[in-house]
């Protein structure tokens, strides 16, 4: 038996803000992409240090052609020294673009096409145990290559990114086999799937609200660029 209280939860079933109280903060690291602190914080009069990589935050999208073939990049990932499938994707660095705006920019410099058609797929938490990274996920169709191809934009990781279109039954199988596993790809793959079954009709549309995003730039856990 775990105290007193009783453990059944009998609310709605919806993340919601809950911000405990913050007696000290103290900064560790500032980067280009993310920092660093470390807050003290109050459960219930027992004060517990708890350490925050504060994100810029990020977009990603699942471009999918008429043949309903999802885009997926090649690119080298350092922390896990790994190769991965990812869709296209990009930080929120630019102060003051919507995400939308950063998506259809993102589509471009990586993969070298246009969309005619957005909708808000999924938006996640990227890794809530330590981070304060929110991703949303894009659907991006009625596909078209930029004339010039992909625009030479990026270095290092960036400068060769090879592309490969997967019908989506078998990107599913991909993550499901564990070949895969971006989580950009993972969640926007499967969100994907399970939109497609209802017809694309239960989606937001490109501008749709980010309440998620806006509670972590209230609450100071973003790191503007």
């Amino acid at each position: 038996m775990i105290g007193a209280r009783d453990e059944n939860w009998a609310g709605s079933v919806a993340d919601v803000g809950e911000p405990r109280t913050v007696v000290a903060s103290a900064a560790r690291f500032a980067g280009r992409i993310w920092s660093v602190r470390t807050d003290t914080v109050d459960f219930d009069g027992q004060l517990i240090d708890r350490d925050i990589l504060l994100h810029l935050g990020a977009v990603a999208i699942i471009a999918i052609d008429d043949l309903d073939r999802v885009l997926l990049i090649r690119q080298y990932r350092h922390p896990v020294a790994m190769a991965l499938f990812e869709p296209p994707a990009g930080l929120l660095d630019v102060r003051g673009e919507p995400p939308e705006a950063t998506a259809a920019r993102e589509l471009a410099e990586e993969a070298g096409y246009q969309a005619n058609n957005w909708q808000v797929l999924v938006d996640f938490l990227n890794s809530p145990g330590g981070s304060s990274e929110a991703i949303r996920v894009y659907l991006a169709r009625g596909l078209t290559q930029l004339a010039g191809g992909r625009p030479t934009t990026g270095e290092a990781e960036e400068a060769y990114l090879p592309r490969v279109w997967v019908p989506l039954a078998a990107a599913k199988d991909l993550v499901l086999s564990g070949a895969i596993a971006s989580p950009s790809a993972v969640c926007g793959i499967l969100a994907a799937c399970a939109a497609k079954e209802s017809g694309w009709t239960n989606l937001r549309p490109a501008t749709a609200p980010w309440p998620l995003r806006d509670q972590l730039l209230a609450q100071g856990r973003v790191h503007l660029p």
